[in-house]
């Protein structure tokens, strides 16, 4: 459990907020010659999203709940996972996402082991590059790609900013 930051103006866009133009094309024909208006999701829809985002990474986490507080950009999640792999894939899913700044984890785990390291992301990394950096040989980037599934689906697609998990060697 714990506090984890992540850089708000990077990561997936999965929901509309700031976005003028998704606002202008769900209003009818006739309204969309207005000019639109940033529109700010509740947090209850945010929650609702990021909530869909931590199970489709089918994570084996019970009575999972999300919070969103969208003045901190603070997501809040809870729950019981069955391993730290899970309960980390679940903060990174949640992190890795734009006007997310903060996770705050209150996600309790059945079968404790080591934590992994979360890393940022720097421009020119690669998963070689950080893996033999942690792991001292860069054919271990593997671990990394693998420890990261299914939010990475290529190990050659990772950008500045994103939280990775670094599993223990």
């Amino acid at each position: 459990m714990g506090v984890f930051s992540f850089a708000k103006s990077v990561g997936d866009k999965i929901f509309h907020r700031d976005d003028a133009k998704h606002q202008a094309d769900t209003e009818s024909h006739a309204e969309a010659s207005k000019p639109a208006q940033p529109s700010e999701p509740s947090a209850q829809s945010v929650a609702n999203i990021l909530l869909q985002r931590i199970q489709q990474q089918k994570l084996n986490i019970s009575n999972l709940k999300v919070k969103y507080t969208g003045s901190t950009d603070t997501a809040e999640i809870s729950g019981t996972a069955k391993t730290q792999a899970d309960r980390e894939k679940a903060i990174i899913a949640v992190g890795n996402v734009q006007h997310v700044a903060k996770v705050i984890d209150n996600i309790t785990v059945e079968q404790q082991a080591p934590e992994s390291t979360m890393y940022t992301v720097q421009s020119g990394d690669t998963l070689s590059k950080i893996a033999k950096n942690v792991y001292g040989s860069a054919d271990d980037y593997m671990k990394i790609f693998e420890a990261n599934k299914p939010m990475l689906s290529d190990p050659n697609k990772i950008y500045p900013g994103q939280v990775l998990r670094i599993p223990k060697s």
